[in-house]
């Protein structure tokens, strides 16, 4: 019976551990905290929102070969991991109403991280937790995988499913990414995605004093070298911005910076085109521009967004010019957003870049480098957006891994 080490409790991990059990291999589950599963816990808002309801392979972001990742997500269809929650886990969903997101029907993440665990140990995987695994290096036909304070232990094959740097204070840093790099496999440079951006100095601008405000917005971020856009949520925070919309977007502005080219971001505060707020910009006895646009926008927001424009709130609209006008229209429908940089790793709820995907084989996810060695999760060159995306590709590809280990 092949002795299969999985470093790492996290989604991928954990999986990877139930699927290399199942195919009856001696299946060790190493885990740095007392319990696994943090980020499991936190995410969706405590809820954990575990799946898309449909997917679209081509909103995930890489540096990678795109046909690479699509043959690794399409490996595990969606179909046949609603299939697995729903079944083997006996783990109900349901969609959430008008966001395309699964969510278990308890409302409840810890309830998903607990049948994780649970059901590897009905498997016979041997969970070992508070245990720091250092390094690997090669044994006679396998491999010894060093812990911290501890005997090391050997393997036939090893998954490394140890994230990547984001939300360190859930055991995640980096320290899987640093023993791929040492044992030869290319690392693309890593960098916060999905991460809230800040919008800098002075914080007593016109869009300062909104926090607290969210609404629905379409927005943009643009680079010389990368671009982006998203619809949904977004949230006014007191130091920046944030929400679904925000996040998705946030990729291009992180890295934007590091190309000391910072990246243009635009919004669109309402479902309204240009046309539209034409006509409801025109001329109507007495009544405001701020009474005009506070039908469809808050009016604390209207207001800011007029002051960036230079029009006084309290004008008439007859008073508008045609110039005013149409500045007014801009700022809404392509209004620049002032912002200066991200909150780092501390809030991104993924990391981008990472082990690059030709380092891997896409149906086994065994390192074409290493013979015996598997990685899968956050540590690999690809996330997707809000939504259940990153799960999806933590669920596939530790399957493919569990699988691939112990053949």
């Amino acid at each position: 019976m092949p002795r299969v080490v999985v470093v790492g409790a996290g989604a991928a991990g954990t999986i990877a551990a139930i699927f290399a059990a199942g195919r009856r291999a001696d299946t060790w589950l190493l885990e740095r905290t007392k319990d696994g599963g943090r980020k499991i816990l936190i995410s969706g808002g405590g809820r954990c929102n575990i799946l898309p309801a449909n997917v679209d392979d081509t909103r995930f972001v890489t540096d990678s070969p795109p046909h690479t990742l699509r043959h690794i997500l399409r490996s595990w269809p969606l179909e046949e991991q609603i299939a697995f929650f729903e079944q083997d886990l006996q783990l109900p969903l349901e969609e959430e109403a008008g966001s395309s997101k699964l969510f278990p029907r308890s409302q409840r993440a810890r309830d998903v991280r607990d049948r994780l665990i649970g059901h590897a140990a009905r498997q016979g995987v041997n969970i070992v937790t508070n245990t720091l695994v250092t390094g690997l290096r090669r044994s006679s036909g396998g491999w010894l995988v060093e812990r911290q304070d501890e005997s090391p232990l050997p393997a036939d094959a090893v998954i490394l499913a140890t994230g990547g740097l984001s939300v360190p204070h859930t055991g995640s840093d980096g320290r899987g990414l640093l023993i791929a790099e040492q044992l030869g496999h290319t690392l693309n440079p890593t960098y916060p995605a999905l991460t809230p951006l800040l919008r800098g100095q002075p914080d007593n601008s016109a869009l300062g004093q909104l926090s607290g405000i969210s609404l629905p917005v379409s927005i943009s971020a643009r680079s010389p070298r990368r671009s982006a856009a998203s619809s949904g949520g977004f949230l006014f925070t007191h130091h920046g911005y944030s929400g679904p919309s925000v996040l998705d977007i946030s990729h291009v502005a992180v890295r934007s910076l590091a190309d000391g080219e910072p990246a243009k971001i635009t919004v669109r505060w309402s479902a309204r085109t240009d046309a539209e707020w034409e006509h409801a910009l025109r001329p109507a006895g007495t009544r405001t521009v701020l009474a005009a646009i506070s039908d469809t926008l808050p009016s604390r927001l209207a207001t800011a967004l007029l002051t960036l424009a230079g029009i006084a709130p309290d004008r008439q609209l007859s008073q508008l010019t045609r110039t005013e006008r149409l500045t007014a229209i801009e700022m809404l429908v392509r209004g620049p957003l002032p912002w200066a940089g991200d909150e780092g790793y501390k809030k991104a709820e993924v990391t981008g870049g990472g082990i690059r995907l030709d380092d891997i084989d896409p149906r086994t996810m065994e390192s074409r480098i290493n013979t015996g060695l598997f990685l899968c999760g956050e540590m690999l060159d690809a996330f997707g957006p809000i939504g259940g995306y990153n799960f999806l590709w933590a669920w596939a590809t530790g399957r493919a891994a569990g699988i691939g280990a112990t053949r």
